[in-house]
């Protein structure tokens, strides 16, 4: 039997396994009553946020150009799904075209209120299950220093996809797996999961199996460029190449800072991108074992611009943010309410401060998943950096649609 033979035929018989493994789920575990709450509800308009939007409206019709590059790829008629009410691709241009126009138009804080409050449909959503608010976190462009070739100091491979990598989409087997994928390998007969993160790093041959893009001389850096998604790494000559997010070993995500929290090595109140980095540097014999705790490996590609989201369109510093797409809809104008923080002439947070702003649904994230977590992209420097690693603060999430106009 040929190998794709084999692999199909691995594949069928998985698929049949996870149809009779569901049937049975639903047989023998009965649904929970009550319907569960929505995760996005839609408010009147005397419930609307007040708009005032801190960045100035800068940079806003420019990231609203770039949700509109996705919406003019897709199907006109394709749906999204706002709470319990559906909205065609070519409504959402819509929406975005105009208020795209009324953004131009430089208006003032009344202006833009009395504007939403008179044109759009304004969604909450229902955040975490416990705060009822949303939790928002932030990332940016890391830069690292790195060489096309290893040696010495440049030990750490950025890997490209590995060849024997394989994902299922598994709808394809059956409508009762829309939505469902599977990233293994094959070995013999068999599809398997793809190997952890320890046992990638352990493995000397995996360099034939996935030719690095570049080398780097931090591996702590490394794995947080993993956690960001995208990045520049600057070589020995002074030129620099951009990396971007190509797919990952399909294993689960899991946050080595909680685990540190948990250990009582760092305090929850303390914990961030930086303080993570400073144990690690402080505790080389324990790196092993707390980088191993995140299974998850990302591999990478480059790209000429960038960094790029899930809907294959370049960032908005302080307008992108990545959500759950099974949540949200993907490209939609949002704004948000949360904190952000201020940084003294040393690089120090002085202080947090309130902060609204209106965004784009734009990427998504191995760790954002439902209505409580939304992710703001900072893009580059050293502000974004401090914003990206100690940003934790709730607030709230709303998106806005244009109301449809009456038959």
């Amino acid at each position: 039997m040929k190998k794709t033979d084999r692999f199909f035929s691995a594949v069928k018989c998985f698929t049949l396994g996870m149809i009779l493994l569901l049937a049975a789920g639903c047989a023998f575990f009965p649904k929970p009553p009550g319907k569960p709450a929505a995760a996005l509800v839609r408010l009147a308009v005397q419930d609307y946020p007040d708009f005032s939007d801190d960045l100035f409206l800068d940079n806003l019709s420019y990231g609203i150009g770039k949700s509109l590059e996705y919406l003019n790829r897709v199907p006109a008629e394709r749906s999204f799904r706002f709470g319990e009410d559906d909205y065609s691709a070519r409504h959402l241009i819509r929406s975005l075209e105009i208020l795209r126009d009324f953004v131009e138009t430089r208006p003032g804080p009344a202006a833009v209120n009395r504007f939403i409050a008179e044109r759009y449909r304004v969604y909450r959503s229902s955040g975490g299950p416990e705060s009822g608010q949303v939790l928002f976190t932030g990332y940016y462009e890391p830069h690292l220093k790195g060489s096309l070739t290893p040696d010495a100091r440049y030990r750490y491979p950025v890997h490209a996809m590995p060849a024997d990598l394989m994902a299922v989409d598994l709808s394809l087997f059956s409508k009762d797996l829309k939505g469902k994928r599977i990233v293994g390998r094959l070995q013999g007969n068999t599809v398997v999961p793809y190997p952890d993160r320890q046992a990638i790093e352990a493995d000397t041959g995996f360099v034939q199996k996935a030719p690095p893009i570049a080398w780097v001389e931090d591996r702590i850096d490394l794995f947080f460029l993993q956690i960001q998604g995208s990045g520049r790494i600057y070589l020995t000559d002074g030129a620099f190449i951009r990396v971007h997010y190509h797919g990952s070993n399909g294993q689960p995500y899991r946050s080595i800072g909680r685990l540190l929290i948990d250990q009582g090595k760092i305090p929850a109140d303390e914990m961030s991108m930086q303080r993570l980095k400073a144990y690690l540097q402080a505790h080389p014999a324990e790196v092993d074992a707390v980088l191993n705790h995140n299974p998850s490996y990302v591999f990478f590609k480059t790209e000429t611009s960038g960094p790029i989201g899930a809907i294959s369109v370049d960032l908005t510093p302080g307008r992108s943010v990545a959500v759950d797409r099974r949540v949200f809809p993907m490209a939609a104008p949002a704004f948000l309410q949360t904190q952000i923080p201020v940084v003294d002439g040393n690089g120090r947070i002085d202080r947090w401060m309130a902060f609204s702003a209106f965004a784009l649904n734009q990427d998504t994230g191995g760790a954002i998943r439902g209505p409580g977590r939304v992710d703001i992209f900072w893009g580059n420097g050293p502000y974004a950096e401090i914003a990206a690693g100690h940003m934790q603060h709730k607030g709230s999430f709303y998106l806005l649609v244009l109301v449809p106009e009456s038959p």
